[in-house]
């Protein structure tokens, strides 16, 4: 065997990749190789090269469907060609299948792939039509072995570079940290250490992905808008813990979103969303409680109860501002007054939007991220010296799903007995009690029957929509009531919330004479987990 020869076989690489990426400004790139100095994570400088990717695919990106990358890579004198498989990308941790194998002249040999099964997928999905290049990426790469006090290796790459297509272009800065030996979780303390300032983003797509993005759409992002909560498919054959993990992805993948979205732009649904993904995830820690009771979860709790009540004080004064002040000021004309005061509290709340900005960049909020993501995405809840976790991680999500549902709805219709009676402080938890049924409805709806499922959602709905009527109300009440209520000199103003309190007052009282026929009305629906 000749050296070249022998070279090239060492070369073979076939591995399952793990690493964790975030997209990075141009000017924090630059001082990363000095804080994994500073840090003691590594003594080298960083290897620093050129790579050219190009990425090929049928004219039909047949590949791409499949999930497959074929990539051509130039490093420095010599080609490799690379597949990846099976990628998955969760909270900025990239996992997947990884083969790569010379290309001598930057020729595309699909025989050479070392995997069979890879090897026959791609030839199947190809069927013999022509590999052309769709995108390519040229990177300037800087790299260089970092570790930890326990004994983590891992890679860090920084790129710095463009992404193309055709006649397009689009700048990328990327940072790569790849686990090379010892615990994952020791990416996201090497992420920690590096940015600890805040202002990291979670890389949502990979290097692939953002080259056919550019190719199909002139993008190398997906476009930036508030992230709704979706419901996840859970099947009934998985365990809790599987279950868990999922409707943990889901909760965090709103909430880094809508994180984004509150930083970058002004749309009043972002807090809103943002919010709504903080109580999710809350009420997903509740449910698999039984399963994922841990320190790290207890803490990841309380600070998202924290971010909760930053961002609402935001989502209230929106409320105020646009659905309650501007509504009633549309209707009457002729009251001027009402406009003002809709004017004043969107003041407000471009001053308390400011100031959430600044909290949503800063480090407590991108080691919350941080956290969460490792939580999920490292199985954070395991512990050791628990020798009966394993067997109630192992229960079945649909036993799980009955007796987390048959527990908040015997608290629900505790907290409604003598609905008509109820004080203004017991409507309001009587309110509480409903979201975290509604959300754990949501999380497990999809091991159910849809027929058994959506009438008792839709009137769980209806029912919610008359107490969201009386917690305005009383957001509304609070926020002009007290010492530093807005306006307090100006008689107008004063008029105009007298105005916004009564009528706000009155709706929520209509719409509470309605309420025990609806609660009556979901009584008599059979719970469908039954």
């Amino acid at each position: 065997m000749t050296l070249r020869a022998e070279m090239d076989v060492l070369y073979i690489s076939d591995m399952s990749e793990i690493e964790l990426k975030f997209l990075l400004d141009k000017k924090k790139s630059s001082e990363i190789w000095a804080r994994a100095k500073a840090s003691k994570l590594t003594r080298d400088a960083p290897i620093t090269r050129t790579l050219r990717s190009i990425y090929l695919d049928t004219p039909e990106h047949a590949l791409k469907k499949a999930g497959i990358a074929l990539r051509l890579r130039r490093d420095g004198r010599r080609w490799i060609q690379g597949v990846k498989t099976g990628r998955t990308l969760h909270g900025g941790l990239s996992q997947g299948g990884e083969l790569e194998t010379p290309a001598p002249g930057g020729r595309v040999c699909l025989d050479a792939i070392p995997d069979p099964a890879v090897r026959e997928a791609i030839v199947d999905r190809v069927n013999g039509a022509l590999l052309q290049p769709v995108c390519e990426t040229v990177i300037k790469r800087s790299t260089g072995e970092l570790t930890l006090a326990d004994g983590t290796r891992a890679e860090l790459a920084v790129d710095v570079g463009e992404v193309r297509a055709g006649e397009r272009s689009a700048e990328l800065s990327e940072l790569e940290i790849e686990l090379l030996d010892g615990n994952a979780s020791g990416l996201f303390d090497i992420a920690s250490i590096l940015v600890p300032e805040g202002g990291l983003r979670f890389s949502r797509l990979s290097k692939a992905a953002r080259g056919y993005l550019l190719a199909e759409e002139g993008r190398i992002d997906v476009p930036l808008a508030p992230r709704t909560a979706e419901n996840v498919a859970l099947d009934p054959s998985q365990t809790a813990e599987q279950a868990a993990r999922e409707v943990l992805r889901e909760c965090l993948d709103q909430i880094a979103t809508n994180v984004l979205v509150v930083r970058q732009m002004d749309d009043i649904e972002g807090p809103h969303q943002l919010r709504v993904g903080l109580r999710r995830l809350r009420s997903a820690f509740s449910v698999y409680a039984p399963v994922l009771r841990s320190p790290a979860m207890k803490r990841l709790d309380a600070e998202a109860r924290w971010f909760g009540r930053e961002v609402g004080a935001l989502r209230d004064l929106d409320v105020v501002a646009n659905d309650m002040a501007r509504r009633e000021a549309e209707r009457h004309p002729d009251e001027p007054e009402l406009s003002a005061l809709a004017d004043l509290v969107v003041r407000q709340a471009q001053e308390r939007r400011a100031l959430l900005r600044k909290l949503l960049e800063g480090a407590r909020a991108q080691a919350f991220l941080i956290d969460l993501a490792r939580f999920v995405e490292t199985r954070g809840w395991l512990a050791p010296l628990d020798f009966g976790q394993t067997e109630r991680l192992g229960t079945p999500i649909a036993t799980l799903a009955r007796q987390s549902l048959a527990k908040r709805w015997k608290r629900v219709a505790q907290h409604a007995h003598g609905l008509e009676t109820l004080s203004v402080e017991q409507r309001h938890e009587l309110r509480k009690q409903l979201k975290k049924l509604r959300y754990a409805v949501e999380f497990f709806c999809s091991l159910f029957p849809t027929k058994r499922v959506d009438p008792f959602l839709k009137r769980l709905k209806k029912l919610q929509t008359v107490f969201g009527d009386l917690n305005d109300a009383a957001t509304l009440k609070t926020m002009f009531t007290g010492a530093d209520v807005p306006g307090a000199g100006d008689p107008s103003i004063q008029r105009a919330i007298g105005w916004m309190v009564g009528a706000s007052q009155a709706r929520a009282e209509f719409g509470w004479i309605g309420a025990k026929d609806l609660w009556k009305d979901l009584e008599r629906v059979r719970p469908f987990w039954r």
